[in-house]
């Protein structure tokens, strides 16, 4: 029976704990800045004219060299040597080289310089104290569970058996919640894994952020890496690279569940924007806070593996998550470097502010972000999974109101496609005059409704004063991208 409730999985009422407070020890006997408060030395007094510059002004100047000039400039004092061996600095050469093809050997410095991980030197650096070094190692071993495990139940995201299309229309367009059934049907499902792509696809090339690597190569990175912040294998051309069928036939490898199956966007054909990627990584990889592409809703649905989600929605009357800073008009999004940063700095914040959901997505399941949500995501677990865009007509006008006001923020539409506004309307138009009709209808009373509240802020002297509406499921008070 659709909308029937599954069980709350991860979901429990215990009290949050925070983990251990023990910190962990460097490899290079790197600790915290503040310790140098009570230490009777400091071996970066010893690098010269260098130790007088702050240590996150170092690391950009260092950023430039090439890898021997950051082994001779690792070669000259034990201070100078951690520096060197910070690895971000590593995979920036590798990556900067994207024609040069490096066998990936445990971490990025070991890859560019072409020797196994465990034959590099391995200095004591001893009295040195630095947050710039420190910190990604933190990161990098920090405990994912004090803050994924413990998921308070009135933060839950719904976990339901199945929907169908009118019960998502009805009730829950506007809603994040996890299906437990539709997945476990697809061959992807039973089976997609790690070693059977690699047998079919290992010498393929798949994006992993700004590399295009064979998966083979990219698994082999996957499996053993010690990185703040992990490659994430984000591909938007699987489909044709790995000759895949989608649908309900005998050969198809996946279908879209039925209550993700109306897509406006459709209308486009072979113009449409990019909708759908392969995505696997390690644990720790992920997405930091964003919303989807032009005004889009999406499904994620987890093939391997697990992942945790937390998610706000977006008003004019709330504000960005905790940590997470917005330009004016939205074009430019702020945040921590990593995702475990953010958890250290602002999960606990998160957690105190309103309209803040939680999940874990497990393998065999499929989760929907709302169209405007913010949702961060990170593998609890290595993971692979098939996420697609859409656009449903109960989010037509706020897509419409995107892609005519916010041009320059539109994305994933092929270069000849120089006015998406006009080209969506046109087909829209012409196969569905009605819904267009009603989308523009819809996305004029919300823009008159926004100049209202407005010119109630702006009231003159005398008249009455203006009050704020917080309440995230006031249609009032949706967005206008």
């Amino acid at each position: 029976m659709s909308g029937r409730h599954a069980p709350q999985g991860a979901v429990v009422a215990s009290p949050e704990p925070r983990g251990s407070t023990l910190v962990p020890a460097h490899p290079l006997g790197i600790k915290p800045l503040g310790n140098a408060f009570t230490a009777r030395t400091n071996i970066k007094a010893g690098a010269g004219s260098f130790a007088s510059l702050p240590d996150e002004l170092l690391i950009q100047v260092i950023e430039w060299l090439d890898s021997i000039g950051l082994m001779r400039f690792g070669s000259t004092c034990k201070a100078l040597y951690a520096f060197s061996r910070q690895d971000d600095l590593w995979k920036t050469i590798c990556l900067r080289s994207p024609s040069v093809v490096y066998e990936w050997q445990g971490s990025w410095m070991s890859t560019a310089l072409g020797v196994p991980m465990q034959s590099l030197s391995q200095l004591s650096c001893k009295g040195l104290f630095s947050d710039v070094l420190y910190r990604p190692f933190l990161c990098s071993t920090t405990s994912l569970a004090p803050y994924t495990a413990f998921i308070p139940p009135a933060h839950a995201i719904p976990r339901l058996c199945d929907l169908t299309l009118n019960d998502f229309a009805d009730a829950w367009t506007d809603k994040p919640f996890i299906l437990t059934d539709p997945v476990r049907s697809w061959q992807a499902y039973k089976e997609w894994s790690t070693e059977s792509l690699l047998e079919r696809y290992g010498k393929i090339k798949f994006q992993a952020e700004a590399v295009d690597w064979p998966l083979q190569k990219y698994v082999d990175y996957m499996h053993d890496n010690h990185d703040e912040s992990p490659l994430y294998l984000f591909d938007h051309s699987f489909i044709e690279k790995m000759g895949l069928e989608v649908g309900n036939g005998e050969d198809c490898q996946y279908c879209i569940p039925a209550c993700f199956q109306e897509d406006l966007f459709d209308v486009l054909g072979d113009r449409r924007p990019d909708r759908r990627w392969l995505i696997v990584g390690p644990e720790r990889s992920g997405s930091s806070f964003h919303k989807d592409p032009n005004a889009t809703s999406a499904w994620n649905a987890v093939l391997c593996g697990s992942k945790y989600w937390i998610m706000f929605p977006s008003t004019p009357s709330s504000p960005a998550p905790p940590g997470v800073y917005v330009s004016g008009d939205q074009s430019e999004v702020t945040s921590p470097l990593s995702i475990v940063e953010w958890l250290l700095e602002f999960h606990a914040e998160a957690r105190k502010t309103p309209g803040c959901m939680e999940g874990v997505c497990e393998a065999g399941e499929v989760l929907h972000v709302p169209s405007g949500w913010w949702h961060l995501v990170v593998n609890l677990a290595p993971s692979i999974a098939i996420t697609q865009n859409f656009l449903p007509r109960n989010r037509l006008a706020n897509a419409l109101a995107f892609l005519k006001d916010k041009p320059e923020q539109v994305s994933g539409f092929k270069s000849d496609v120089k006015d998406p506004y006009a080209l969506f309307t046109e087909r829209l138009g012409a196969k569905h005059p009605d819904l267009l009709r009603e989308g523009l209808a819809k996305l004029e009373r919300m823009q008159a409704n926004k100049k209202r509240k407005w010119d109630d802020v702006v009231k003159t002297d005398g008249e009455e004063g203006f009050s704020f509406g917080f309440g995230f499921g006031d249609k009032d008070d949706e967005e206008v991208p």
